[in-house]
């Protein structure tokens, strides 16, 4: 495998791996621990949200815990190589972030709440790390499916933003984009801390406070 060689700077499109055209591992039918399906077709009005928070373990836990989550699954999204590995996105030559596909139900929470989970549950201010992970794979980004939803992610980034200024810390460096591609990982990474309590998980907040709306009754 050709490896990039500096994991904390983006490779160009023209020199990621060409990657394949079919998964090369199952998915999981059920959530180990909400038991609901990981993939496609989900209920409808439900709403799916992808975020990048760091190693996919803990950010994962994070929102499996959250009230009104029906799904998680974790998987490689943001990058420019179909159907990578675990392997190959770790080495920096995919341009993927590893990230969560949240599936919420509308009626019992709000992709509003999923923001506040995802800026309070890690530290946006790193840039292409998250503690001492470091490289690509462990930047900051919220990928949005619609207008709403970017509109959503504007006015949250902007709210905590002026939080963490008056809370000394730097400038957000979150990657903010169209939702494209979500490559789901291989079926041991999903719900990794499910199946091992004592797993890693590097996750850290900043412990500042992100002022956006609560998830609905």
């Amino acid at each position: 495998m050709l490896l990039f060689g500096d994991k904390t700077k983006m490779i160009e499109p023209e020199r990621a791996l060409r990657g394949r055209d079919q998964r090369p591992f199952p998915v999981p039918d059920r959530h180990e621990v909400l038991g609901n399906p990981l993939t496609p077709p989900f209920p409808d009005g439900f709403e799916t949200a992808v975020f990048g928070l760091g190693c996919f373990w803990g950010a994962e836990r994070i929102f499996w815990q959250a009230p009104g989550v029906w799904t998680t699954a974790v998987g490689y999204a943001g990058g420019y190589t179909p159907n990578p590995t675990y392997e190959e996105v770790c080495s920096g030559s995919t341009g993927h972030t590893e990230a969560v596909l949240v599936v919420l139900d509308p009626s019992k929470t709000s992709y509003e709440e999923m923001l506040r989970i995802f800026w309070e549950g890690h530290d946006p201010t790193q840039g292409m790390r998250q503690g001492n992970d470091v490289g690509t794979q462990y930047r900051s980004a919220v990928y949005y499916a619609d207008d709403r939803q970017r509109e959503a992610v504007e006015a949250s980034l902007a709210m905590f933003q002026e939080k963490l200024r008056e809370s000394g810390y730097g400038e957000i460096s979150t990657e903010i984009a169209q939702a494209g591609d979500f490559y789901y990982a291989e079926p041991y990474h999903q719900q990794y801390l499910a199946k091992n309590p004592n797993g890693y998980c590097g996750l850290g907040g900043t412990g500042v406070s992100c002022p956006i709306g609560l998830a609905t009754s």
